[in-house]
């Protein structure tokens, strides 16, 4: 077990101290404090148990983050108040997402009414500088001003990266807290720099975002509670950390074992390997799959029997009828169950044409849809599922933030060849 003791202070915080780990190097220790601040330090108080809740918060996040494929620079938790990160180098910059109009929105934007509804979400970028207490920033400011951090110059490209991650960021929390009737307001996140790459970093806790249970912001939970208060009584003290505590039980929950199901069924064995690749792109995006061999013309009593185990386990499922030649596998299950069923043929080239007709002309009055790739088949599959599983949708949307980079690297890599 990897020793954890701490060493030389990096720098400290208003909220928390970074240290450095002697034992892991490229890492730190992001240490919670017993402290609660609003206003760029001008209220602030002890809060006991702080700590603990933020750190169990911020780890929640962070794991929920990293399981969709996002890159953060969190590696565990080390103690009820701590966490292993790796040690980046930060972007002066905080980037604000917000779904609803209210707060320091509404003061600087005067004439726009609380609770006007962004679509796509509004972003917004801030420098971090207390003594000016955090200036917005232009796209254009902060491009020009060409910020050198952890060895790379903030561009254009870079600039694009920080923008759609966040945005993403945002959109896959906002999705887990909806799961559980909570809507995600606004929130702000950091990035830093980790052996020249640029991922979320820092914390997100309660001191980071609006939330509004059932979307009533008489409800809120946040730290607008704080900031909100006339006078600072214990009691009201209580209040807050009993708030920020409800936030960090929620979150347990936001990370469940996916309850859906994606069965391929085969009219032949031989079609095996196309079906494997259907499967390794589901199981890829954290999709439970299972694979099945039954003829609907050689055994429609047993295919109906396979269709019925599933319909009666209560578990949102896709099935994909993978059959060439005649498909009567597709249109059968089609036929007999309300779930969606996709057609992926094993298209083969001297029987090309009349395997897809076969899978495309089905009779009136049934719902299956078509697609050739196997890759195409799990996607569509999880998109499906994806609509009631906040997880799967979040590993889609990380997947299609994960191709926008990828370009996005290999533009500038070829501008600079």
């Amino acid at each position: 077990m990897a020793d954890l003791t701490p060493g030389k202070l990096v720098i400290e915080g208003k909220t928390k101290q970074i240290l450095d780990l002697p034992k892991l190097p490229g890492t730190v220790l992001v240490q919670s404090k017993d402290r609660i601040t609003a206003g760029d330090g001008v209220r602030q108080h002890d809060m006991a148990g702080k700590a603990a809740i933020s750190n169990a918060t911020t780890c929640k996040v962070f794991e929920l983050l990293n399981t969709v494929g996002v890159k953060t620079h969190f590696v565990k938790r080390a103690s009820e108040t701590a966490f292993v990160a790796k040690k980046c180098e930060m972007v002066p910059i905080e980037w604000v997402t917000r779904r609803v109009a209210t707060g320091s929105f509404l003061r600087r934007n005067v004439g726009v009414k609380e609770g006007f509804r962004f679509n796509p979400p509004k972003q917004e970028t801030f420098f971090k500088d207390d003594a000016n207490h955090d200036p917005q920033w232009s796209e254009e400011q902060l491009i020009s001003n060409e910020l050198k951090v952890g060895g790379i110059t903030i561009g254009k490209d870079e600039v694009d990266f920080m923008t759609r991650t966040t945005l993403v960021v945002f959109e896959v929390l906002e999705r887990a807290w909806a799961s559980i009737d909570c809507a995600l307001i606004d929130m702000k996140i950091e990035f830093g720099v980790y052996e020249g790459e640029i991922m979320v970093a820092d914390v997100v806790d309660s001191d980071s975002w609006r939330l509004w249970p059932s979307g009533d912001k008489r409800l809120m939970k946040d730290k607008q509670v704080y900031r909100d208060l006339k006078a600072v009584t214990q009691e009201a003290l209580e209040e807050v950390k009993s708030n920020f505590r409800w936030i960090a039980e929620r979150l347990e929950s936001l990370l469940p074992a996916p309850k859906a199901l994606v069965v391929v069924l085969m009219g032949s064995p031989s079609d095996e390997e196309h079906c494997k690749k259907i499967a390794k792109t589901c199981r890829d995006l954290g999709v439970p799959c299972q694979m099945r061999v039954t003829s609907a013309h050689k055994g429609t009593g047993e295919t109906l029997a396979v269709l019925a185990q599933y319909e009666g386990s209560g578990v949102p499922t896709v099935f994909i009828a993978v059959a060439g030649r005649s498909n009567g596998l597709g249109p059968v299950l089609s036929g007999n169950s309300s779930y969606p069923v996709i057609n992926c043929p094993p298209v083969k080239a001297e029987n090309a044409l009349k395997d897809i007709w076969s899978s495309l002309d089905v009779p009136s009055g049934l719902g299956c849809t078509t697609v050739i790739y196997p890759e195409a088949a799990g996607l569509a599959a999880a998109q499906i599922l994806g609509l009631h599983d906040h997880v799967i949708w979040s590993r889609l949307r990380v997947r299609s933030l994960n191709n926008f980079l990828s370009l996005k690297a290999a533009d500038k890599k070829t501008r600079e060849f």
